[in-house]
């Protein structure tokens, strides 16, 4: 597949993703539906990591605490309060909110990597943190503003998680990464189910349909499987920043099929977040490019 292409799949998957967890609200509970995703993720991935002999690197014990680390706060943890944060806010909300991932990258490659951010990088994230304070002093009070506060509580997770992804022996292969942390994401999810189970009674909400059938569809094999695959297709023949780029704007995909879809009632202040959000974001991802020069 031409790069590129990979490039722009891996963006209308993600520009889908808060649209799926919209549609997921009432049909499906969030920390189920991230656990029945995560197995189909397994089982999608299960032939080519047994055809290459891969699961003994899963399984490695030099290995196995980075991966637990990793799909607990790469998948289990993030999704699981992101889903049910469209219970409270709107796909375009959350999809302009996710920005924020880049104020804790910086943060967090400051403090663990010891990569200070340059006076301008600082710009750029005023600019991404205006546009998300913007959107949660609209809705304060509202709402939509629990949602809010759940998804911007969330970046700092799969940031901590991409910190540790670094530390990974080099040689292994991307497949088997995103194969260990959808595996390692399972005993976390287990255990979360338990509670919930045990608080609720055994009561989960599942309502078995077309609609729960296509969001477990697309979390467990496109979101989950093929968007990685796509990623890291394209990050190793193109140009770090021009994929990074193409990427950060996957909140237009979202809030426009917001829109169309009735799902929300477009407000000035979300055009306004999104173009400050969206200009930080491509302001960082220029410096990005060009410290690399």
């Amino acid at each position: 597949m031409n790069p590129l292409l990979a490039a722009w799949l891996c963006w209308a998957i993600v520009g889908l993703s808060p649209i799926a967890g919209y549609y997921a609200v009432g049909v499906i509970n969030p920390v189920l539906l991230t656990f029945l995703g995560t197995l189909l993720a397994v089982a999608f991935f299960a032939p080519w990591v047994t055809q290459h002999k891969q699961w003994g690197e899963i399984f490695a014990k030099q290995t196995r605490w980075k991966f637990l680390f990793i799909g607990t706060f790469g998948t289990a943890l993030p999704f699981s309060v992101i889903l049910w944060a469209f219970h409270y806010t709107t796909p375009g909300n959350a999809a302009i909110l996710q920005q924020s991932e880049l104020i804790y990258s910086l943060i967090i490659a400051a403090i663990f990597l010891h990569e200070i951010p340059t006076k301008q990088q600082l710009v750029g994230s005023a600019l991404v943190l205006a546009g998300v304070l913007l959107i949660l002093l609209k809705e304060k009070y509202t709402p939509r503003w629990t949602g809010d506060l759940m998804i911007i509580a969330c970046p700092w997770m799969f940031q901590a998680a991409s910190c540790v992804a670094k530390k990974l022996p080099p040689h292994l292969h991307h497949r088997t990464i995103a194969a260990a942390r959808s595996i390692y994401a399972l005993p976390v999810l287990s255990l979360l189910l338990v509670f919930l189970a045990w608080q609720n009674g055994g009561h989960f909400v599942f309502k078995p349909g077309v609609q729960a059938l296509w969001v477990w569809l697309y979390t467990g094999i496109l979101k989950y499987g093929w968007a990685m695959i796509l990623w890291y297709q394209a990050i190793r023949a193109l140009d770090l920043s021009k994929v990074t780029a193409i990427y950060l704007s996957y909140p237009v995909l979202s809030f426009a099929l917001s829109i169309l879809l009735g799902l929300e009632t477009p407000h000035a202040y979300q055009f306004i977040g999104m173009a400050l959000t969206l200009t930080g974001a491509y302001w960082i991802s220029w410096l990005v490019k060009k410290q690399h020069v």
